[in-house]
């Protein structure tokens, strides 16, 4: 009865994060937030502390420490702020029209977002663990005003993804384990922006239609593209844990990169009746390669009471180039939309301490230290307005019974101002227009997780 009731409890809680999972955006667009009690730390230590069944995402070797069955489940409601200030940014035309590119601040372009994950380990014997995970490795939103002065570039940005984890951890003795999963991930995107007819037309660059042949005014004639696709992929992740001694960890994972190819439709509003015949409904199609990631971290336990932890990992951002969207129709396929990004690889430290004295309460804090993978202002778009940042975090757990806890956990974030230079010499930018500026950002997250050992 009880194994029953812990199966239908399982699904029916799959079944509600795959319906509700949200979008959020972090460095870059990775969601590393897969674990109540790990936010606590600033998550350092992730791949080697394997407290709990969220081990499935952060090292699958750490289920070799967990006994019997537990089952998790956890929610982050991350909301980030956003709030951009234009510094002289910049139209094609300006030196003709005296006009520069027009618009207000987009008001508050950070979307709150809730990242839901959910694990399930079953100890099948001394050496062999089972889990399932389910979660939301990747996803930004972001949201302006329609007429704001980066309309061109964007207005409306959301990235889901839901990943489907199970995994096996094996114990090859009494110091290593070694684990494996594989992923199926899904991946959908919206994306919206403004276009300028009235400066595609005044500068000649519509195909088939003479220069100013239209008499649209530049920025007076806007019309909208809205964008949305989806996709399936499969990738994988490894780990070992490592016990250097009896209060020693080491722990090393690495989750593969994940190729998608999205297909969908977009759909274009508001557009002069002599264009209608060309901006109209059109299939499209789009290749994005979400990065592989290495983490190696160490956890000590000092007395009984303090454990502390520290965590190194890397993510493959250099594979994110480009945004490139295709169309299929003839009339657009010569002109994709393309936003080069050209990020690098990037790296995050944390470190961590957690006080855990003989009773029912648990306490952690940690700090962490997460570099943007965006090479510079002239890279960075308005869909992702990330930057450098620096984590503060503290947790609290507590034991309600010997099957039940609860955690809860806060971090802030504290932003590098991200700066924004786009130049309209550009020629992916030069009807999008010169968009100069910076953000005033931070971000503020509040979880809370229930685990129940069965």
């Amino acid at each position: 009865m009880k194994s029953s009731f812990s199966i239908r409890m399982f699904i029916f809680t799959a079944a509600v994060i795959l319906i509700s999972a949200g979008l959020a955006s972090a460095a870059g667009f990775a969601l590393i937030e897969q674990s109540v009690g790990g936010l606590g730390n600033a998550y350092a230590g992730g791949s080697a502390i394997a407290e709990d069944a969220s081990t499935i995402f952060f090292n699958p070797a750490g289920m070799s420490r967990l006994k019997g069955s537990q089952f998790i489940a956890g929610g982050h409601i991350i909301m980030p702020s956003a709030k951009f200030q234009n510094e002289g940014s910049t139209h094609v035309l300006q030196p003709i029209t005296q006009a520069p590119l027009s618009g207000g601040n987009g008001g508050e372009g950070g979307v709150i977002g809730f990242a839901p994950n959910m694990y399930v380990t079953k100890q099948i014997n001394d050496r062999f663990t089972m889990g399932l995970g389910i979660n939301a490795p990747f996803g930004l939103a972001t949201d302006y005003d329609s007429t704001w002065v980066g309309r061109y570039h964007a207005i409306n940005s959301e990235v889901l993804t839901i990943n489907i984890n199970p995994s096996v951890s094996y114990r090859v003795n009494d110091r290593l384990s070694l684990g494996a999963g594989v992923s199926a991930q899904y991946i959908k995107a919206n994306l919206s922006n403004a276009i300028d007819f009235g400066t595609l037309d005044a500068a000649g660059l519509l195909t088939g239609v003479p220069k100013g042949a239209l008499h649209l005014v530049p920025q007076m004639a806007d019309g909208f593209a809205e964008m949305e696709g989806d996709n399936w992929g499969i990738g994988f992740n490894l780990g070992l844990l490592c016990e250097l001694n009896p209060n020693t960890r080491l722990g090393l994972a690495y989750r593969s990169r994940v190729k998608h190819t999205l297909s969908g439709s977009v759909d274009f509003s508001n557009v002069p009746a002599a264009l209608a015949g060309v901006f109209k409904h059109d299939s499209i199609t789009a290749d994005i390669t979400l990065p592989d990631t290495l983490s190696a971290s160490l956890a000590h336990q000092v007395t009984p009471e303090w454990t502390v932890m520290a965590d190194v990992t890397w993510t493959n951002w250099s594979l994110f180039d480009e945004l490139r969207v295709n169309f299929d129709s003839p009339a657009l396929a010569p002109r994709p939309s393309v936003t080069t990004t050209n990020w690098k690889d990037n790296f995050r430290y944390s470190v961590g301490v957690t006080y855990a004295p003989k009773s029912s309460w648990t306490y952690r804090l940690g700090l962490a230290y997460d570099q943007t993978p965006i090479r510079s202002a002239q890279y960075r778009t308005p869909r992702i307005p990330d930057d450098s940042r620096l984590w503060t975090a503290l947790g609290l757990g507590y034991k309600v019974s010997d099957k039940v806890n609860l955690d809860f956990g806060y971090a802030h974030l504290f932003v590098n101002d991200p700066q924004i230079a786009k130049s309209v010499t550009n020629p992916e930018d030069a009807t999008r227009g010169g968009l100069t500026g910076r953000y005033d950002a931070n971000v503020n997250i509040v979880s809370g997780q229930l685990t129940y050992r069965f």
